[in-house]
Order: structure tokens, then C-alpha cells, then sequence
């Protein structure tokens, strides 16, 4: 099971995230590359503490949260995101491909190194989060989106 808390499998994210190009096409969705990536390093930084955290809601089912971490399905296409990371709405606006790319890039690269005090103790919508949760968590969102576009 990949998480971030192995550097071959943060390296490997690295190496698809640096094979996206700025005019991929997309398999499904809206998003496109810059977007993702600014999707991608906000997700990133509500719970490194870097980006006002996602309130959580007040209804939370365990079992969604194992079934969207554990088993190795593919996440479902289409579910909309919150406001808050998304770059159509509340979230960070692409700018130049490189910057965008750098700071997803970033982001990963802390959340590999993040211990669980660097951590929110929530996921806005799974509930309370382990370190281990946390880092399959990005693991799986970040694979999800490359996914998105091919890789």
C-alpha cells in the first residue's frame, strides 16, 4: 500500500507530476493542468497548517474513510471539491505552469516529511486522521488527479 511515508513512492508522484505538461488533455473533469496543480498544493496546505483549514463537518462515517483509503479502487470521478481548494472558486488561480508545479511539488515533498504534530488532527470530511491516514490520504488524492490526466 503506497503512502508518502515511502521516498519511492513521493519520488514516483515527483515524476508524474513533472511529466504533466500545461495543455494535457484531461480523461474526465473540469480541472485543467494548472489548475490541478494549484488544487493539488491547496489540498496540501490546509493541513500542514500552511492555508486555513477546512472546517469539518459534523457528520462523519468511518467507513467512507477506509473505503476511500484502504482498498486499492480508484476514487470515483466527479465529486465536487470544496471552495476553499478550488481554483474556480475560493482556491489558489494558476499562474505561471513552473510556480504551480513547483509548489504541488512542495507540498508533497512537506507532507512526506510532516509529523503528526505538523498535521491537522481532521480531514474535513473523513473525520479524525492518523499520520498514517494523513499520508495515504495525499498519496491517493495526488494519484487520483494525475490519473485525471493519463499519468
Amino acid at each position: 500500500m503506497k503512502t508518502l511515508d515511502q521516498p519511492e513512492t513521493l519520488a514516483e508522484l515527483k515524476a508524474r507530476l513533472r511529466s504533466l505538461q500545461p495543455d494535457a488533455p484531461r480523461r474526465w473533469g473540469t480541472l485543467t493542468p494548472g489548475e490541478m496543480l494549484c488544487h493539488l498544493a491547496d489540498a496540501n496546505a490546509g493541513p500542514l497548517a500552511r492555508r486555513n483549514p477546512l472546517a469539518v463537518r459534523s457528520r462523519r462515517v468511518p467507513l467512507l474513510k477506509w473505503i476511500a483509503l484502504y482498498p486499492p479502487l480508484p476514487w470515483p470521478r466527479g465529486i465536487k471539491t470544496r471552495p476553499e481548494v478550488d481554483p474556480r472558486a475560493k482556491g489558489t488561480k494558476p499562474g505561471s505552469f513552473a510556480a504551480d508545479l513547483d509548489r504541488a511539488i512542495a507540498g508533497l515533498e512537506a507532507f512526506a516529511k510532516a509529523e503528526a504534530a505538523d498535521l491537522a488532527p481532521d480531514h474535513f470530511v473523513f473525520g479524525p486522521m492518523t499520520l498514517r491516514a494523513w499520508k495515504r490520504w495525499a498519496y491517493r488524492h495526488t494519484d487520483h488527479h494525475l490519473r485525471q490526466f493519463g499519468l
